[in-house]
């Protein structure tokens, strides 16, 4: 539920004037997602949706009319948001400008489920003390870097067993990239990597000062995550089981071609 999937794209970046009004699609093992427009316009987008009705959208997956939504929305983490972070969320929400653009529906491929657990009736404050817990938090229901850097099964879902050890596959206006191993194998992840490597990475460029390519949403973390958040997504990154991965390149999109000359 951010900019980076909700806002249609163009080569440059989002698409101006369409800050969160969906219909970026989004092509993976499940099918085809396209993402809602989830500006405040009342007809095509949630602005006549309660508070109440967007946080169980976010938090459990569920549609205003009650149908069950699908990937790539990240229901299993995002059912850990905190209520004070999932209803600032909302507030947020509320402050975007409404744009009308009515979006097609997803097509999946794979049956979705009747839903993604029980209701949600609350979630406290994760706790700011122990680093490795708070900095799975962020990294987890708030970031959900975990979704893109764990690799998938054949319906889209998590392998666990590989947690953060990347490979994960997007093809884009830039070209395809797959996500990076972020466990601390030395060899195909970030283990050899110092501290100050991994912010710097989080914020856009690698230890070879390669700027990384999307769907990376590094603009939106650059300078404007509180350093204690950033040392506790490092001391969990930390944490993680190593596992040996070796993710390919990137291959950026060729340039467009000129038109023929007549």
């Amino acid at each position: 539920m951010n900019s980076r999937w909700h806002s249609p794209k163009a080569p440059g970046g989002e698409v101006a004037g369409k800050h969160l009004a969906g219909g970026f699609e989004i092509s993976q093992v499940f099918g085809v997602a396209v993402a809602s427009n989830i500006t405040p316009d009342r007809e095509t987008g949630i602005g006549a949706w309660t508070d109440g009705e967007i946080v169980r959208s976010i938090r459990e997956g569920k549609s205003r009319d009650g149908r069950t939504l699908g990937p790539p929305m990240p229901f299993d983490l995002y059912r850990g948001l905190s209520d004070t972070d999932v209803q600032a969320m909302v507030a947020y929400l509320r402050t975007v400008a409404p744009v009308r653009n009515a979006v097609p529906s997803s097509r999946y491929t794979v049956p979705l489920p009747a839903s993604y657990g029980p209701p949600v009736t609350g979630v406290p404050d994760p706790s700011t003390g122990d680093l490795v817990k708070y900095g799975a938090y962020l990294a987890g229901p708030v970031a959900h870097c975990i979704e893109c850097h764990t690799p998938k099964d054949g319906r889209g879902v998590m392998d666990t067993g590989r947690l953060n050890a990347g490979g994960f596959r997007f093809t884009g206006p830039r070209g395809t990239v797959h996500s990076s191993n972020l466990t601390p194998d030395r060899e195909t992840g970030i283990g050899g990597w110092t501290d100050v490597q991994i912010v710097q990475a989080i914020n856009g460029t690698n230890p070879q000062g390669r700027v990384l390519m999307p769907p990376m949403p590094w603009p939106y973390y650059a300078g404007k995550i509180a350093p204690r958040d950033l040392q506790a997504i490092v001391a969990y990154l930390r944490s993680v089981p190593a596992v040996k991965n070796v993710v390919p390149p990137p291959v950026p999109a060729p340039p467009p071609t000129a038109p023929a000359a007549r």
